[in-house]
């Protein structure tokens, strides 16, 4: 499978995606824990269908040290047992975000508050860029059909 633009070669697109990129680093040096920010890439990803950037944050975060378990349940989070309240707060948050065309009023206030229970107000910060953030990679990837399977961990 091919994907239908070269995001890498096309001028355009990888201007655009060295903007990403960039505003990534804010979110990575973030205090927001770096397993989180993982889990949430994730799962907004597992949501959004982007086998491309599942694939990528799933080898990532196992380079990382993060176990087949905790990467294997992260779909099912709710019924999982081998996540933190803190990443189960920071799950919800980024399915609501996710999926706001699904909810006429968006995230509710309950996971806002359940979040901003475990995480300070950089961390916030941090956490609702990053779920701002993979969705707009997810996005692009899903739109040009982008390939999965064959990325390898520090690849970018």
């Amino acid at each position: 499978m091919d994907a239908r633009l070269n995001l890498f070669g096309n001028p355009v697109a990888g201007k655009f995606l060295k903007h990403l990129v960039l505003s990534e680093k804010a979110v990575s040096g973030s205090e927001l824990p770096a397993a989180t920010q993982e889990l949430v890439k994730i799962r907004a990803s597992q949501i959004n269908g982007c086998g491309f950037c599942t694939d990528m944050h799933t080898k990532e975060a196992a380079a990382a040290g993060e176990s087949s378990l905790r990467l294997n349940l992260v779909a099912a989070w709710r019924e999982a047992t081998v996540f933190t309240e803190a990443e189960r707060a920071a799950l919800e948050l980024a399915e609501q975000g996710t999926r706001i065309a699904d909810a006429a009023g968006g995230v509710t206030d309950e996971a806002w508050e359940n979040a901003a229970k475990h995480y300070d107000e950089d961390q916030l910060a941090a956490l609702a860029s990053l779920i701002a953030l993979i969705n707009a990679f997810n996005r692009l990837n899903v739109i040009v059909r982008q390939p999965a399977g064959d990325y390898q961990p520090g690849q970018f």
